[in-house]
């Protein structure tokens, strides 16, 4: 009877299969777990995860809250994992559990996320609730290729008249904005921003590494300006972990790629700073125990900056197609304004060379000129922009082109008339000259002016229609002057804003309004 029980191979085969396929096998979720081997300064060793990718989110669990904190995979070594940690590493300890997620970081983009205030994962920071964003975007992707892109031709307009007439800034373009602490970098690119309302313009404003109450104070002026209404502001305060202020730009190009890729819209990125983004680097990969090299930064803090800034770019007019798929609009682009912070005027350190040696150009300020009440304080001696004037108005291009080397000379002959005691008539008239381009060059703060108003001003100083004003009434001279013009003139605005020349019979107009206006003045001084 035993015999009988006992099962031929045949039959377990069978059964066995059977209970295969009724088991149900798409419920199973395989994961591949890791455990935290040490965690310091956002820095997470991390033992397992053998098939972890450079770059893969992870996801941290800790054991005694249960939160989980999002990391990214950095060090890929032997026998252990090195990780940042996106969040409060305070929160994690030796033994917590380390998943995989395989996905490469990301971050929400899309228009959901303009007018807010964001941390680099794309959280919201501003109490305004949830962000109900539908795509992600790669905070690390490839810039785009020489093929796609096509000369930088189209203005930027800042709304500053010592940089749109001499440092020019064109869509697409990358322009360092370089000084010591405290000469207005910050103002110049928010001016920037706000000069962009109206024209289309989607901008991201990156803050690394600042106290939060200055970058609420940015808001804050953003808001007053209605500049909110087409910008996103990303924050990695200075209270925030490294490798969040070290992610934080990557983050802000992706949300602008979106627009530039998706949409084909102008973009503007300011990295406000750069410089903080390299010590948070540093400071990363010295606890990874990367090689220190030169002022104890990494090898490849180089790429750190130069595989962010190629991302700017002026993409094509021909809409790029891949497998009869549009995979970005025509026309797009991204330009970046950079922020870098010197000590004591060395741009020949090491972060400032590598930048400058990116960038298209850069905008130098300096802090004698700011202190000595010439703001916006640009050094027009060492500021250039590579792109230069195939990325201006034509009229501005018409009236600024003596004005750069008016102020060079000015600069030499001031320095030169400080040790003369008798001047002969031209220098003194070419010092006198120099003094009052200065002087209308200066701008205040949160004022951004429209480039036919530029034109206007600029065409009077370099074609000596100033040189009878005193120089202590030349702020004066062109306040009035302007609302003189847009009541008694208005076609010579309208007229410049149109056709972007300056035309025989739109001249005419200018200087006959600059008579008039003159006239008026100088009856008025009497």
């Amino acid at each position: 009877m035993a015999s009988d029980t006992i099962l031929r191979p045949g039959e377990i085969k069978d059964i066995l299969l059977r209970e295969i396929e009724a088991a149900d096998l798409h419920e199973l979720n395989v994961e591949e777990v890791g455990t935290v081997l040490e965690v310091r300064d956002g820095i997470a060793r991390i033992y397992g995860l053998e098939k972890a990718m450079a770059g893969e989110m992870l996801e941290f669990t800790s054991s005694e809250t249960g939160d989980s904190v999002t990391g990214v995979a950095l060090n890929l070594e032997e026998d252990n994992i090195g990780a940042v940690i996106l969040g409060d590493y305070l929160k994690l300890k030796e033994g917590d559990e380390v998943r995989r997620t395989s996905r490469v970081l990301e971050v929400p983009v899309g228009p959901a996320l303009i007018g807010r205030v964001v941390d680099p994962l794309g959280r919201p920071v501003d109490g305004l609730g949830e962000i109900r964003a539908t795509t992600t975007r790669k905070v690390e992707s490839p810039a785009p290729g020489i093929i796609v892109r096509q000369p930088v031709k189209e203005p930027l307009q800042t709304g500053i008249k010592a940089i749109d007439s001499m440092i020019p800034i064109g869509r697409g373009q990358r322009e360092l904005i370089i000084g010591d602490r405290g000469t207005g970098k910050t103002a110049i690119a928010i001016d920037t921003i706000i000069n962009q309302k109206g024209t289309g313009v989607i901008c991201v404003y990156v803050a690394i590494g600042q106290k939060a109450s200055t970058v609420a104070s940015v808001v804050e002026r953003l808001k007053n300006a209605g500049a909110m209404e087409y910008t996103i502001v990303v924050v990695a305060a200075a209270s925030d972990p490294a490798p969040m202020q070290y992610i934080a730009p990557y983050s802000g190009a992706a949300m602008a790629e979106y627009f530039m890729y998706h949409e084909g819209k102008a973009t503007l990125c300011v990295y406000d700073d750069l410089t903080k983004q390299a010590a948070a680097y540093r400071q990363i990969s010295l606890v990874l125990r990367r090689p220190p090299g030169r002022e104890a930064f990494p090898g490849d803090v180089f790429y750190l900056h130069s595989r962010l800034l190629e991302r700017a770019a002026k993409i094509s007019e021909d809409p790029s197609v891949v497998d009869g798929k549009t995979i970005f609009a025509p026309g797009g682009s991204l330009t970046a304004l950079p922020l870098i912070e010197t000590q004591a005027g060395d741009v020949s350190a090491y972060i400032p060379t590598n930048v400058i040696s990116i960038t298209d150009g850069q905008i130098f300020l300096e802090s004698d000129l700011f202190y000595s009440g010439v703001r916006p304080a640009v050094n027009v001696g060492i500021s250039v922009s590579r792109v230069g004037g195939s990325a201006q108005v034509k009229a501005m291009r018409s009236v600024a082109g003596r004005l750069r080397l008016d102020l060079a000379q000015y600069r030499e002959l001031e320095a030169f008339a400080a040790f003369a005691s008798d001047l002969d008539q031209a220098t003194r008239r070419q010092l006198d000259r120099g003094a009052r381009t200065v002087e209308i060059l200066k701008q205040p703060q949160y004022a951004p002016m429209a480039v036919e108003e530029q034109v206007m001003v600029i065409y009077a100083v370099t074609n000596g229609f100033l040189d009878t004003v005193p120089v202590s009434r030349i702020r004066e001279w062109e306040r009035g002057f302007l609302d003189y013009a847009r009541t008694q003139y208005p076609q010579v605005g309208d007229n410049l804003r149109a056709q972007k020349v300056l035309s025989k019979e739109i001249e005419a107009d200018l200087k006959r309004a600059i008579e008039a206006f003159n006239g008026i003045f100088g009856a008025a001084k009497k």
